[in-house]
């Protein structure tokens, strides 16, 4: 069977950033089986892959990787931010260093906006059942792949870029000032702590300039 040239080059994307769709596809599953549960049932089993205080303290390595399969709406728009920048790094550091990459945003900021909650109850701004509450999803790595690509764009494009992803991920911090906004936050700043990961990654830098001129000859 031989398909066209469109899907051939979009099977062709596919298979270039393996990770980035293995676990957009497992996103889809667990997606799918959340919408089949009942409300209690759902609220209680997502809890306890939740990255809080109570499930970190007895089970750190089950709920920081199990949180990373769950996340919380529709599954859609995920395929656009995944496309977008997983499989973007994927391709371009290589599976390993972007999963490195995944893992460290992922587990950092986690425990750094975990930490804020802890330190909250501890000094009575926050009451104990917060140590309970839901924390699950994979944006804390989103954030901080979105960040380390700064890195593949040339300068001063650059400088635009890491601006505009601080002000994504800062803005929600100064006003809202939640532990999730303090993990995005996070996340984002370790991954332009990633920067040693992308050596001997150079290649074709994207630069919007050479952009425009190739599409006008």
């Amino acid at each position: 069977m031989r398909f066209s040239a469109g899907p051939r080059r979009v099977w062709a994307y596919i298979r270039s950033a393996p990770g980035t769709y293995v676990w957009l596809l497992v996103l889809f599953f667990t997606t799918v089986a959340v919408h089949h549960m009942s409300a209690e049932f759902q609220e209680e089993f997502l809890r306890q892959r939740s990255t809080n205080i109570n499930e970190l303290s007895d089970h750190p390595v089950r709920v920081l990787i199990s949180s990373a399969m769950w996340i919380d709406g529709w599954w859609t728009p995920y395929v656009v931010l995944y496309s977008l920048f997983h499989a973007t790094a994927e391709r371009w550091l290589g599976t390993l260093r972007w999963v490195v990459v995944c893992v460290v945003c992922h587990v950092v900021a986690t425990l750094v906006s975990q930490g804020a909650v802890w330190r909250a109850i501890r000094d009575g701004s926050a009451p104990a059942s917060a140590a309970d509450v839901m924390d699950f999803g994979v944006s804390y790595a989103l954030a901080g792949v979105v960040a380390v690509l700064a890195y593949r764009i040339a300068r001063p494009w650059r400088y635009v870029y890491v601006v505009g992803v601080l002000g994504v991920y800062g803005v929600p911090l100064v006003f809202s000032r939640t532990f999730t906004d303090l993990g995005h936050f996070t996340a984002a700043v370790v991954g332009f702590c990633c920067w040693p990961l992308t050596w001997g990654r150079g290649g074709k830098v994207w630069n919007p300039k050479e952009t425009v001129g190739a599409s006008r000859r």
